[in-house]
């Protein structure tokens, strides 16, 4: 599977094609459209289903160094009224302030990131450290272990700080119940 290969795929899901229109409109600081909602539509594509089909979220990450609740709602607010008419939940995500709010959420540490790559290479799956941004009347890919777990639909863990055997497993069911074609490769303990 080549990058443009990826693209046009994960732009046959009409949601991702607005949120990346919204994108390019709001300019937002380093703003990506990342992981499950683009790998699952590309799933979709591939086995002849509904390109939305299992997809529980789309997932924005932006990067802004004030990293004040209300300067994030602003802008989940803005995305709102800009996909208003949209059937899908969007989570938008300053990655400046993940740090502050994760470990109570999730109990495990954060380190601050430094731009919102770094949050996508933290994703629980290799096969989901991927992004896509509007540029110049293009794309950016951002697939930094590359788009061969894609394509051949293999769930890997991606073991970083964040990572937990049992959150990957209830992952991993999930999406092979919905997707049976996927080959889930196990975590170590």
């Amino acid at each position: 599977m080549t990058e443009d290969d990826f693209v046009t795929s994960a732009l046959r899901n009409p949601v991702n094609a607005a949120i990346m229109d919204v994108l390019r409109a709001t300019a937002l600081p380093d703003a990506w459209l990342v992981s499950g909602c683009l790998v699952q539509t590309v799933w979709n594509v591939r086995t002849g289903r509904a390109v939305d089909h299992g997809i529980l979220d789309y997932d924005v990450f932006y990067f802004d160094p004030d990293t004040s609740w209300e300067a994030e709602d602003a802008v989940i607010r803005r995305m709102a009224a800009c996909l208003n008419g949209i059937d899908a939940k969007v989570e938008v995500r300053n990655q400046a302030r993940v740090h502050l709010w994760y470990p109570a959420k999730h109990g495990r540490p954060y380190p601050p990131l430094a731009r919102s790559t770094d949050g996508i290479d933290r994703f629980l799956t290799a096969n989901t450290q991927v992004g896509i941004r509007p540029v110049d009347g293009g794309y950016e890919v951002y697939a930094p272990r590359g788009f061969d777990d894609i394509d051949r639909m293999i769930v890997r863990p991606n073991y970083t700080a964040n990572f937990t055997a049992a959150n990957y497993a209830a992952k991993a069911a999930r999406w092979k119940a919905l997707w049976p074609e996927i080959t889930v490769i196990a975590a170590e303990e």
